[in-house]
């Protein structure tokens, strides 16, 4: 069976670890060239591919201006953008300092701004790309002590819902995923009792892995989803209904 992505390039951004991580490698296994952007460059390659870390502060426009020249002028092309980069700074709204609230947005949602305005640039002149941003179930559903997070989250379903009508006559697609509680690093703070009771409320009795919502990414990234565009994918076991 042919790899879904072969000879495709592709950038991660917050590709060092967790599901960004898994994006990398999934997206490396199937063929692509990947970039990804981060602040560290992950411990250990991709299992398999092309994949090179560019350092890169993804709220940075000069920085993210300078990375994603840096790819075309290496690859000649960008294929595929998944926006990943997340941070988390919970609290209640009364207690959150206005840096807690202005790092996630930034973070989570004005790099994907930067970083797909970069890209798209490119990709409505080849008449051809795809754009997904990795949102969330709180972005939907909201999350008490988490409206910084929330915030973030639902503005990258709007975001990413305008982006495709602005894109969509020039070949470009751009859709959202919205994982839910999914393990990794960011969560496993989490106390054991919470993540039980977090279980519980998801109807397939489990919680979410990196490679759960890497699958979903390769989907919309490749031409299996070519007649999909301004939709938000769930990746959440059903937790959101």
């Amino acid at each position: 069976m042919e790899k879904l992505l072969l000879g495709k390039v592709c950038i991660v951004t917050g590709g060092s670890k967790g599901i960004g991580r898994s994006i990398v490698d999934l997206f490396a296994r199937e063929g692509a060239r990947v970039f990804y952007f981060s602040r560290s460059e992950a411990e250990g390659d991709a299992a398999l591919g092309s994949v090179k870390w560019l350092a890169c502060d993804v709220g940075d426009e000069a920085a993210v201006n300078a990375a994603v020249e840096s790819v075309i002028a290496e690859a000649g092309a960008v294929d595929a953008l998944v926006n990943n980069a997340g941070v988390t700074r919970d609290g209640l709204v009364f207690r959150m300092s206005l840096d807690d609230w202005e790092t996630v947005v930034r973070t989570n949602l004005t790099s994907a701004f930067l970083v797909s305005r970069a890209v798209a640039r490119h990709m409505i002149k080849r008449r051809s790309g795809s754009i997904v941003n990795v949102s969330s179930v709180v972005g939907i559903i909201g999350n008490g002590g988490q409206t910084n997070y929330s915030a973030s989250k639902a503005g990258l379903i709007g975001f990413t819902k305008s982006l495709a009508r602005e894109v969509g006559s020039r070949g470009v697609r751009v859709n959202a995923l919205a994982p839910g509680f999914i393990d990794t690093s960011m969560t496993e703070k989490i106390p054991a009792e919470a993540k039980e009771k977090l279980k519980a409320g998801i109807p397939l009795g489990r919680t979410g892995t990196g490679e759960d919502v890497a699958a979903a990414a390769l989907f919309l990234c490749s031409e299996l989803s070519a007649y999909i565009t301004g939709e938000v994918l769930k990746v959440d076991g059903g937790m959101g209904m």
